[in-house]
Parts: C-alpha cells; sequence; structure tokens
C-alpha cells in the first residue's frame, strides 16, 4: 500500500504575454514546493471561478496599460475578477501591471509620470513606518514601466520612491501590490533589454550598460527580500 500523500499546494499565476516568464518567482515557489497553475486571460484564457483550489494569486506585469480595458478584453477580465480574489481572502500579489489593476479594482487611478519618466532599470525605494515590518531598510529593485499608481483608500503605503511615490502597498491582511519586478532575474533582464530596446531611449530609464552594473550590485539583496517576503506573504 503507498503511504498517503497531501496534494501539493496550488498557486494561480496571471500571465499577461504568451511569453512571460516568472523567473524568481517561479524558482522560489517551486521550491518551497507549491504547484504552479498558469493563466493567460490576454490571449483568451478564461480565469478561475472559484478560488478554493488555490492558495494563493499572483497577477504579473506587461506592456500594456490597467486603462485598457476599453480595449483589452483580457485587461477587462481581471478587473472583474481581482474583487473575487480579495472576496475569498486568498493572498494575492500584484506585480507592476498587476499593481495597478488592483489599484483600479480598489477606486485608485492609474497615470503615467506627470512629466512624461520613465522607470527603467534599477532604482532605490524606501519603506515608510508602517513598511519597516516588509523593508527593512531601502533596497535598489528592478522597474519596467510608464505609469505609476495612486494609493487606494483603505490601503497602507509601504514604500515609496523618487520619481514615483507609491511603490508597494497592502489591502487588508494578505493583498499586496508593488510597482517593481521581484521575478526579474539576469536571463529576463537581458531578454528584456533586447526586446524593449526602443524604451531606453525614454527620458528616464537606464542604459542597458548601467542596468547590468547595477544587477550585479543589487539582485542580492533583492533576491533575500523577496525569499522573506514569499515566507510572509503565506
Amino acid at each position: 500500500m503507498r503511504p498517503y500523500s497531501s496534494p501539493r499546494p496550488r498557486l494561480l499565476l496571471v500571465m499577461q504575454t504568451p511569453d512571460a516568464d516568472a523567473g524568481r518567482c517561479a524558482r522560489k515557489l517551486r521550491k518551497r514546493g507549491y504547484r504552479l497553475d498558469y493563466c493567460y486571460p490576454l490571449s483568451g484564457q478564461s480565469l478561475p471561478s472559484e478560488m478554493d483550489g488555490y492558495l494563493g494569486v499572483i497577477v504579473f506585469g506587461g506592456p500594456m496599460s490597467a486603462n485598457d480595458d476599453d480595449k483589452r478584453r483580457g485587461i477587462r477580465a481581471q478587473l472583474d475578477w481581482i474583487p473575487k480574489v480579495l472576496e475569498s481572502g486568498q493572498p494575492f500579489l500584484g506585480i507592476c501591471l498587476g499593481a495597478q489593476l488592483l489599484a483600479r479594482v480598489l477606486g485608485a487611478a492609474v497615470r503615467p509620470h506627470p512629466m512624461g519618466l520613465a522607470e527603467i532599470g534599477y532604482f532605490p525605494v524606501e519603506p515608510t513606518v508602517v513598511g519597516q515590518t516588509l523593508f527593512d531598510a531601502p533596497l535598489h529593485v528592478y522597474h519596467w514601466h510608464h505609469e505609476g499608481f495612486e494609493l487606494p483608500a483603505g490601503a497602507e503605503l509601504l514604500a515609496t520612491g523618487e520619481r514615483f511615490p507609491h511603490q508597494a502597498y497592502r489591502y487588508g491582511a494578505n493583498a499586496f501590490g508593488v510597482q517593481f519586478h521581484p521575478e526579474v532575474d539576469r536571463t529576463i533582464m537581458e531578454s528584456w533589454l533586447v526586446e524593449g530596446a526602443e524604451e531606453l531611449r525614454h527620458p528616464g530609464a537606464q542604459s542597458a550598460t548601467e542596468q547590468r552594473e547595477q544587477h550585479l550590485r543589487h539582485d542580492a539583496a533583492l533576491d533575500e527580500w523577496f525569499d522573506r517576503f514569499v515566507d510572509g506573504w503565506f
């Protein structure tokens, strides 16, 4: 007789493009024994109607805007679905676009930088007083975005930045949004530097050389931070 073994806990990863890579996030979660299910709503896949089978959800970033719901059914579908996740009480993490979608669901605006600046490359975030439980020190994190979110009503600001002041927030006990990309490892960064080379001409973007230098300097600390975040999130 085989010994009984309980099924591995499942996490749902919502990806915005067919070639998206969950990078560091996927490795860290698999190492902890989680089964990862992927969903691609912008490619027409349906989001689950019930959350009973999932321990938590991560909504990743993408090149589209959280304001594209009038022309992208997949964005509209996520805006309609995220409230169900919040109602379930399951842990939620929104990364970049995912954080902006959560902000919109909670009634906050998502807008470009008022001076047209991008935040592409490594930039520091500073913990707020409340955020010191999540960030024990300033942290250089990887960004790739043109828009930022206002802080939703009822949310707690956890980290701020110079260019985009709202960098991380918590809503309720375990719904988090971060403007930066903790999933980005060297492989993903190199891919984005090639595929998004035109973006590096945008005001405020770091050059490819500078990003590679900053990666060597700051990635280890970001990796350690994400380990602590994942363990605390669940």
